[in-house]
């Protein structure tokens, strides 16, 4: 029996010694004593169908005669001469059966594996020789057949043989598995190779004496209350449980003068935790991304409100009174929340006489562009008359492009204005070459390969557009992420650089990760909470926010009204969600050690939020960046909503400023700006409906008016 040795030299980290006389190095932060790490039995196997592959012995892994490329293919090819996948399911359930156990010391929730339907636990250690030791189990028994061929194929490994293996290395070792359950063994096989690979990043780290990267700030959500852990998530959880008198204040306003509130996810926590509270008492209250605020607004009319506030920036309150208009409410008045103009660095990028000359070539062939949602009316407009023009979204741009692809022959498609949206979309559209006509045509059924490479040159994005927000999840934050959070479920907005779409895809592939609107987003995490209630097993789920992060809000309430069920319920497992903010450091505030004996805690509710100071800038934000946090959505201040509300009606047109007035220019053909620019609105909301473009958006692609011109 080994005896286990601590190495005081090295925190948090303990040398374990085996009857081999090896060491192990095991990363353990929060444990004072550790279990050895078992032998593993040798897995040997004998396929008739494979005679010139040696059989796999104890010597064969000593002398490392097959390194770890080798072992991938021989695992490989053994089981692909199975033809029948019971027999390859038999073969993972020997191997199961042939792996030693994991002493129920290391079956902790430290060593859980994220992701997996069934539980799985992973450990990993480095020997005096510098080999990597991996040890892993699960309590199904298929799961532990993939982690027995993992730990066959890892240990003994060099760390940098361990970290070379991708997911894509895996492919090869796919058992074939009949129905739904064969994609999520999948994954299982994929994350547990990722969270090996984690750990062995970490222990070689310690043993070079690297400084570790320091956490990214979070909030941790049970269903007794939110926990934040850094003061960057101090500063967010500290309103979302808001003061009764301010949300009682606002319900009376809104109730008195029958006042509708729509409102961006991207809205200061302190006015998202407000607004979240009121709707409670007041229906007339919606938080959404821009698309669906206008929708909201127009049903809101039909309610009976007499005003709409806008929480957004100005293109929001521009669509809404628009939409407003286009739907008969002309009557109800449209107002803003501050008297300056509220930007958006990517609207912006729009409203330039480049974006327009990058559309010029457009007008000379049959084209169509495609233009975000989150751009002013009037570009909306000029653009249309320029070329034929569809609105879309991040949750529908894909689905609208590829319809438009082949539903008009030899197209060309012009996107804009975000150029990381675009350059994503592109390399989506390059990723779909390699996969099968059948798994492309469950994302569009009238696609192929072909078509997808045929299409690839004729799509087109602007390359100089940006959101100021998504452009800080670059190469400081992808480089934290793939270090301490690789194992966590990835979210990112398809507005985000290219490296951290990239990173989210590969999540998003072995069912760790999201690429999408902020309602995908959304979607996406309320989905694997209620996976992980519905096993009723514990677990502790760990998100990366990879958008901007007014957005905690929404998620809080809705994770917490899926956690506090559980609460009352002694039978019921109990789920964690930690929701990780991925902040570069600039965001970060240093507290000095003087002004940390000033901290103070609030109760709120049931549980004690300690306020830390150390957000500088609004909340470590800058209109330079520092974090995910827009400056612009943050000029919607709670008190100019209650300014707004308290005034209305505007009899001494004392809100003047603050009105979202219409559009009275006219577009270069002497049309109405609110007019034209809101027909590539339209044709969204048709396309939303048919999953077609509209027959006039065709025509007019087909047969452009003659009175186009440049513009």
């Amino acid at each position: 029996m080994a005896v286990a040795t601590v190495n005081t030299t090295v925190s948090n980290s303990f040398f374990l010694s085996t009857s081999c006389n090896q060491k192990f190095f095991i990363v353990q932060p929060l444990k004072q004593h550790l279990p050895l790490l078992k032998s593993f039995k040798c897995l040997r196997r004998r396929s008739s169908s494979i005679k010139p592959k040696p059989v796999i012995s104890c010597s064969a892994l000593i002398t490392s005669k097959l390194v770890v490329p080798s072992k991938l293919e021989y695992l490989a090819a053994e089981f692909q001469s199975l033809r029948e996948p019971r027999d390859r399911v038999k073969r993972l359930l020997k191997f199961a059966a042939e792996m030693s156990p994991m002493a129920e010391s290391g079956r902790v929730d430290s060593n859980r594996v994220m992701g997996c339907t069934s539980r799985v636990w992973v450990e990993v250690g480095i020997d005096e020789e510098g080999k990597v030791r991996v040890a892993a189990d699960s309590d199904s028994e298929i799961t532990r057949g993939f982690c027995a061929c993992l730990v066959w194929v890892l240990d003994g490994s060099k760390p940098d043989e361990v970290m070379k293996v991708s997911t894509d290395d895996l492919v090869g070792l796919n058992m074939g598995l009949p129905g739904g359950s064969g994609r999520s063994r999948v994954n299982t096989w994929h994350n547990v190779l990722v969270s090996m690979q984690k750990r062995t990043k970490q222990l070689v780290a310690q043993r070079e004496g690297k400084v570790p990267f320091e956490p990214f700030p979070s909030l941790v959500i049970t269903s007794h209350g939110v926990f934040p852990k850094g003061s960057y998530a101090e500063a967010q959880a500290k309103y979302l449980f808001p003061n009764e008198l301010k949300v009682n204040e606002l319900v009376n306003v809104l109730k008195e003068k029958n006042i509708g509130v729509v409102a961006h996810f991207y809205m200061d926590p302190e006015v998202q935790g407000i607004l979240t509270a009121a709707q409670k008492q007041w229906p007339h209250i919606h938080i959404s991304d821009s698309l669906v605020m206008a929708d909201t607004a127009v049903k809101m009319a039909k309610a009976g409100c007499q005003f709409i506030t806008v929480l957004g920036v100005d293109f929001m309150s521009e669509n809404v009174r628009a939409i407003l208009d286009q739907a008969g409410f002309s009557e109800v008045g449209v107002y803003r929340m501050s008297n300056e103009q509220i930007g958006c660095s990517l609207a912006d990028a729009a409203a330039t006489p480049t974006y327009m000359e990058y559309l010029s070539a457009a007008s000379r062939s049959t084209s169509l562009h495609v233009i975000y949602i989150n751009t002013k009316l009037e570009t909306k407009a000029f653009a249309h008359e320029l070329v034929p023009t569809i609105t879309c979204t991040s949750s529908n741009v894909v689905q609208t492009i590829l319809q438009a692809f082949a539903q008009v022959p030899d197209l060309s498609i012009w996107y804009g204005p975000d150029s990381y949206m675009g350059a994503n979309i592109k390399e989506l559209f390059q990723q779909m070459t390699k996969m099968t006509d059948e798994e492309i045509a469950t994302i569009h059924p009238e696609h192929n390969q072909d078509s997808i490479r045929s299409l690839l040159p004729r799509l087109h994005y602007f390359e100089d557009g940006t959101c100021i927000v998504h452009h800080l999840f670059g190469h400081e934050v992808v480089n934290n992420i793939k270090e301490m959070y690789c194992d966590a479920f990835l979210t990112a907005h398809l507005e985000v650089p290219g490296e951290m779409f990239s990173l989210a895809m590969e999540a998003k592939r072995r069912g760790m990760g999201v690429v999408g609107s902020t309602q995908n987003i959304l979607t996406f995490i309320k989905d694997r909470v209620q996976e992980a209630l519905d096993r009723n097993i514990n677990d502790h789920l760990q998100f990366v926010l990879g958008t901007e992060s007014g957005m905690v809000t929404s998620i809080v309430a809705t994770v917490r009204s899926l956690l506090e069920p559980a609460k009352s319920s002694s039978e019921k497992a109990k789920v964690t969600v930690e929701i990780v903010f991925p902040v570069s450091s600039d965001s970060i505030s240093k507290t000095s050690s003087s002004l940390s004996s000033g901290v103070h805690s609030a109760k709120v509710g049931d549980i004690i939020l300690p306020v830390v100071p150390g957000i500088a800038s609004g909340e470590g934000c800058s209109i330079h960046g520092g974090c995910a946090s827009c400056p612009y959505m943050k000029m919607n201040s709670l008190s100019s909503l209650l300014k707004v509300s308290h005034n209305l009606p505007d009899e001494e047109n004392i809100l003047s400023a603050y009105k979202a007035e219409r559009f009275k220019l006219q577009t270069p053909n002497g049309k109405s700006v609110a007019d034209v620019g809101c027909e590539p609105i339209l044709h969204m909301r048709n396309f939303q409906a048919t999953k077609k473009l509209p027959e006039i958006l065709v025509d007019q692609i087909l047969h452009p008016r003659e009175s186009t011109r440049s513009i």
